[in-house]
């Protein structure tokens, strides 16, 4: 089976249990919500740079890294990937409509 978010979200949810001296996802946990969204916008800003570079393999490797702080961040505040999918196939719903709409109004 290919690695996938909610399998990296379960290696957090048993990570986070950790002691925070043995695990880094546990101590960024432990140092809060703040700390863990600091992560999150730092990565965020490395994968941007790495995209404006046109850097393949450093915009692989930040993004693998945004995603895992993505994750530790939504369980800092037990925010489950599940609500985020919930929210990703509403949002699918309205602009598959949407996109109907500007269709038939482009064929007026």
């Amino acid at each position: 089976m290919a690695f996938d978010l909610t399998k990296l979200e379960t290696i957090i949810a048993n990570r986070a249990g950790a002691s925070p001296a043995e695990s880094y996802t546990a101590r960024l946990i432990d140092q809060g919500v703040a700390r863990c969204a600091q992560k999150l916008g730092e990565e965020g800003v490395e994968v941007a740079i790495a995209a404006v570079r046109g850097d393949r393999g450093e915009l692989v490797r930040e993004s693998a890294d945004l995603l895992y702080h993505l994750l530790v961040t939504l369980k800092a505040l037990d925010v489950g990937l599940e609500e985020v999918y919930g929210e990703l196939d509403a949002r699918q719903s309205r602009l598959g409509a949407a996109e109907r709409g500007a269709t038939k109004e482009e064929q007026a």
